[in-house]
């Protein structure tokens, strides 16, 4: 049986890049890899992607491949693809790659410590205004005692005799396809390469302590629920040498008893009696920056939204300020005196028990439709 075309078996087209080749042949070594494939054929299918990755991933090879076909090959897929269960020799280094093992870490050798998360919460003007505070967290520190050694004071620490060293171990099994390599980290040191004969008494091996550790934090101006400040290196210490993890605080925020906030800008509701929203007013109004004068025409309506513009809250990124917006609601008296009662029988002899067409509003207009069709 003829051989298929190696651009083919990989699916690219002959102009293919390095990169779409190894791409390509990654998506289907996953795919077909013997040790974890379902598929019919799955051993012979992933024998001939991997010959013709052998030549295509070569100048070279490719070259003369390209020149003179399989006859180039000499029969032998440049490296004795034709033979029996030999060819599927490093299937452990392939499987390694794809399936969590690759080049191995050396635990020796410089991490980042973890990220910490803080949750802050902050009152309505402090989210506003900003604010700096000093903040407590518990985060590992390197122990003072062994100097994050983990071994106690005058003694050594020693080389893991199992893995030598490299925090990992390698089983070798034989199966009808060839060797696989399993790589797990080793259990007689726990993957960090070294043996503490004599532990530190303070931390107990670990090189860490918790600690409560004080930081300063600046909160911004005009922050906002959910946001994060990022506080660089505050995170937990790294290990063998490397760099802190970050601190995240996260920030929360109080409900206020008459402000409502959206983005930069800031709600609130004022209640008015019916003189003022009839007769119109100059009212004394709060805002987060202090009081202001607003003044309500005569004839507001319930509903009414007034703009006080630059009296929200100050953009977190510096671009400009928001605005109060205050919603006008008329209050309607639950209690009445008897010559309230009479003034309010007399205006409505005066007005009349209908709405005049110069007060008719469309939400009047609505209600009469609604009524006059339900009664039809």
């Amino acid at each position: 049986m003829s051989k298929r075309d190696y651009y083919e078996v990989l699916g690219i087209e002959k102009g293919a890049s390095k990169d779409e080749i190894k791409k390509a042949y990654r998506k289907l070594a996953r795919k077909y890899h013997p040790d974890v494939s379902k598929e019919e054929n799955a051993a012979d299918k992933f024998k001939e992607v991997k010959e013709a990755y052998e030549v295509l991933s070569d100048e070279n090879k490719r070259a003369q491949y390209d020149q003179f076909g399989h006859a180039g090959t000499s029969g032998q897929g440049f490296g004795g693809f034709g033979g029996g269960a030999e060819d599927f020799g490093g299937f452990g280094d392939i499987f390694d790659m794809f399936f969590g093992g690759g080049r191995r870490r050396d635990p020796n050798a410089p991490q980042q410590g973890a990220d910490l998360q803080y949750t802050m919460v902050l009152d309505f003007e402090e989210a506003i205004f900003g604010k700096e505070t000093d903040i407590r967290i518990p985060r590992e520190e390197t122990c003072e005692t062994c100097s994050g050694s983990g071994a106690k004071p005058g003694t050594k620490v020693d080389t893991c005799s199992h893995c030598h060293g490299s925090g990992q171990l390698n089983q070798e099994q034989n199966t009808p396809f060839g060797k696989v390599v399993n790589r797990r980290v080793c259990h007689y040191c726990g993957g960090s390469g070294k043996m503490i004969q004599d532990k530190c008494g303070t931390c107990g091996g670990s090189g860490k302590v918790k600690k409560n550790k004080k930081i300063h934090i600046k909160i911004p101006a005009g922050i906002d629920e959910g946001q994060q400040i990022r506080v660089t290196g505050k995170g937990e210490p790294g290990k063998n040498g490397g760099p802190a993890g970050d601190l995240f605080v996260v920030i929360q925020i109080k409900p206020h008893d008459f402000f409502e906030r959206e983005g930069d800008n800031i709600y609130c509701e004022l209640p008015i009696n019916f003189a003022q929203a009839a007769l119109g007013d100059e009212l004394e109004v709060p805002t987060v920056h202090g009081k202001v004068k607003l003044k309500v025409p005569a004839g507001t309506q319930t509903g009414k939204l007034f703009r006080l513009r630059g009296k929200g809250a100050p953009n977190v990124r510096g671009r400009g300020q928001g605005d109060q917006l205050i919603r006008v609601r008329v209050v309607t008296p639950t209690k009445l005196s008897d010559r309230e009662k009479e003034l309010l029988r007399e205006f409505s002899d005066l007005r009349g028990n209908d709405v005049t067409e110069e007060e008719d509003s469309s939400l009047f207009q609505r209600f009469k439709n609604a009524f006059k069709n339900h009664n039809e």
